[in-house]
């Protein structure tokens, strides 16, 4: 298990500061045993996706997006390459309004920067309590008015389909039918099937689909061009990969990126 974003004694702490916000970067991996705190905790990403369980759920979460996870959920987070995320732990009684289920979000620009500013004041160790307040205050005025996302990708619980759903996210574009993923996870093709829809909902095919373009979702949204985009998405072609993202999101990943919240910071 990697360090903690903050101390423990932060974590879990229901007096002092309402919020305590922290980013942190590494050129590794980051992986976060299950755990539980005191304190309400908004999670993402800078770049790149992070996988995240919480309660009965296990999410795949682009950078365009964050995860909410109330008081005392049981949660474990794992990011796919180099980890460069953020968290926000909130007081509990400050979490009354806040949705009582873990859930997506997507990240308005006036929260990421308030988290940004957050954090920036903890590495410089201001303390004003005031101003802090007022920061906590705007989150949760953005988390409370934000309706919760659908547009995730549930991850099996299988230990074998799990090792097949890591190593996608790690590398969406890799073409490999389903029935070389099953000899290589050391299960049969029909099995692997018949688990895949009984545990994410989705078959092998649109689960990889939606994988794929929740990544491309992230990537459009950090500037990266729509043809590279394209093609790490595992898509040959580009106007393929236009169809398909337009047919889902209901608009062209051009358009999807000029109104991106990441871009119009």
């Amino acid at each position: 298990m990697d360090d903690p974003l903050i101390a423990p004694r932060w974590a879990e702490a229901r007096q002092g500061p309402v919020m305590c916000a922290v980013l942190r970067r590494s050129g590794r991996v980051r992986h976060t045993r299950e755990h539980r705190h005191v304190r309400g905790q908004l999670l993402g990403t800078e770049t790149g996706l992070l996988t995240v369980q919480a309660a009965r759920h296990r999410w795949i979460v682009p950078a365009s997006h964050a995860v909410w996870v109330p008081p005392q959920t049981l949660h474990a987070a794992h990011s796919h390459g180099p980890f460069a995320g953020w968290s926000v732990y909130l007081a509990p009684e400050a979490c009354a309004a806040l949705p009582a289920e873990p859930c997506v979000l997507a990240l308005t620009p006036l929260l990421r920067a308030a988290v940004g500013h957050a954090a920036h004041l903890a590495a410089d160790g201001t303390t004003d309590p005031q101003r802090l307040e007022r920061l906590a205050a705007v989150m949760l005025d953005e988390i409370a008015a934000s309706t919760p996302l659908p547009w995730s990708v549930p991850m099996p619980s299988d230990r074998r389909l799990r090792r097949i759903a890591q190593a996608l996210c790690d590398h969406p574009g890799d073409p490999r039918p389903l029935a070389d993923w099953a000899r290589w996870a050391g299960l049969s093709s029909r099995t692997a099937s018949r688990r895949f829809v009984a545990e994410t909902g989705y078959s092998f095919t649109h689960w990889r689909q939606r994988l794929r373009l929740l990544h491309a979702a992230g990537r459009l949204a950090e500037g990266v061009p729509v043809v590279a985009v394209a093609a790490e998405s595992g898509y040959r072609n580009p106007s393929s990969f236009i169809a398909v993202f337009r047919e889902v999101f209901g608009t062209t990943p051009g358009q999807y990126a000029a109104t991106s919240p990441r871009r119009r910071r």
